[in-house]
């Protein structure tokens, strides 16, 4: 497992004992495992993403290792799961000890090509509220076509919900970034942001519960582009935020 960690550290704190200039010890980051493999990504890019985000250290997991994981021997080994892999190979083992992980609480942050994990496992559209169709399937007699992307689209973005926590100060805004269109979303979840993009599904974020854990989706996300505007950036910040938030009032 590859594991890399950064904390920000801001004016007033003594780097040594970690105490503000209250007097008051800093707060506890929040550890969050990012799960890659199967799709390619600028990897620098998307890594310094997170060693900006303040609060937050990470560590990355990629497949085949990341199903280890899952089980609650190394799940107290971080408090929230980002999900940014695309990867199908599960066994039911590992199937019961992700939905079980979520269930019992654990946080989960689906990005981007991560809708497409595990296209042969049902549960796995519950868990996120939304199916990415890898190829044509058919479902109770009907014939569903294969999703799609179109890469190098610049999408307006709407925000539906400005008062959740997700999406709290951020305004309607533009993206340089990849569309996905054809993938089917749960009436179940709480949509948070929308397009009107010709090649993109409608919703493009939402959260919801599995169980006792908080998920949510976000679709966007292909590259620099996306790392490194601030909108995308202060969307996934405040997503691990609020689902470590739901965790810890377990």
């Amino acid at each position: 497992m590859i594991q890399r960690f950064f904390l920000i550290t801001t004016v007033g704190v003594l780097i040594g004992g970690a105490i503000g200039c209250g007097g008051q010890k800093a707060a506890t980051p929040i550890r969050v495992l990012i799960v890659t493999g199967g799709h390619e990504f600028e990897r620098d890019p998307f890594f310094n993403m997170f060693d900006a985000m303040e609060g937050v250290t990470w560590q990355e997991v990629q497949h085949p290792n990341a199903a280890a994981m899952f089980y609650p021997e190394k799940s107290g080994d971080y408090d929230v799961l980002v999900l940014y892999d695309m990867y199908q190979d599960i066994t039911d083992a590992d199937k019961q000890a992700f939905a079980d992980l979520i269930k019992n609480g654990k946080g989960v942050v689906a990005l981007h090509h991560s809708i497409a994990d595990y296209n042969n496992w049902p549960e796995y559209e519950q868990i996120i509220g939304a199916r990415y169709f890898l190829k044509e399937t058919i479902e109770n007699g009907q014939t569903i076509p294969p999703s799609t992307y179109n890469h190098d689209q610049d999408i307006n973005v709407r925000v539906l919900d400005t008062t959740h926590p997700i999406t709290q100060g951020i305004q309607d805004f533009t993206i340089h970034d990849e569309t996905y269109g054809g993938f089917r979303v749960l009436d179940t979840v709480h949509p948070l942001l929308e397009t009107d993009h010709p090649l993109s599904g409608k919703t493009l974020a939402w959260c919801g519960n599995y169980g006792e854990g908080r998920t949510v989706y976000i679709q966007l996300g292909h590259d620099h582009f996306a790392y490194e505007n601030p909108n995308y950036r202060q969307l996934v910040l405040q997503a691990i935020r609020w689902v470590n938030e739901g965790s810890k009032e377990k």
